[in-house]
């Protein structure tokens, strides 16, 4: 049986750098931001829909998407917002869910689940049981604010907006099966998640 992990954290604590490890040592990753973009990518039928709903000034010159429009009006519209997720969440499950019975049919020992928005979207619903553990990537929510500031060049406000948004630290850490601290230097992260390796391998072995 192939153990499927789940990785979350809230913005910015690292949750790209943590994944990308785990893809160095050879881990099946599937990241449901990736899965995202490719379910609105040029020509497909995610983007005709957004397109028919939203209308033109959401597509850039070359047709493809205009993230950073559609963010700005899904921001400001609890409505627009949630037509977008009863969209796009089935889409991103499905893909998700064949790429996970690819890595079963290929037997890997497991793969780690990129979902930002688990402990909001799917923990406590019957989704859920396609996941054997969640690993939480943990940071101060200083730290979280530091991070975003610097990703995103927005205001304060925009930021601390944005946490709020999805669930607190304290939330997450209480789902937590495993928890990676990345409050430190990259070479610390690098250990943590070899030990983990080794500790997922073992348990997928039964």
């Amino acid at each position: 049986m192939t153990y499927h992990i789940v990785l979350t954290g809230g913005v910015a604590s690292g949750k790209s750098a943590v994944s990308q490890l785990f893809d160095e040592l050879g881990v099946t990753v599937i990241d449901a931001d990736l899965v995202a973009r490719d379910v609105v990518a040029l020509d497909s039928a995610g983007l005709q829909q957004i397109t028919d709903y939203f209308g033109g000034s959401v597509l850039n010159k070359d047709g493809t998407l205009n993230r950073q429009t559609l963010r700005e009006i899904i921001f400001n519209s609890n409505e627009k917002r949630e037509w977008l997720n009863q969209l796009l969440h089935p889409m991103i499950r499905q893909e998700m869910e064949r790429l996970r019975q690819k890595a079963e049919e290929c037997d890997e020992l497991y793969t780690i689940n990129v979902i930002p928005l688990y402990l909001e979207t799917i923990h406590g619903t019957s989704e859920a049981m396609n996941y054997q553990r969640v690993l939480v990537v943990d940071v101060s929510e200083s730290v979280q604010l530091e991070r975003l500031l610097q990703r995103d060049s927005g205001s304060l406000k925009q930021a601390k907006a944005l946490m709020k948004t999805q669930a607190n630290r304290k939330e997450r850490l209480s789902i937590a099966d495993d928890i990676i601290d990345n409050g430190s230097d990259l070479q610390s992260l690098k250990q943590r998640v070899i030990n983990l390796d080794k500790h997922y391998r073992e348990l997928a072995r039964g």
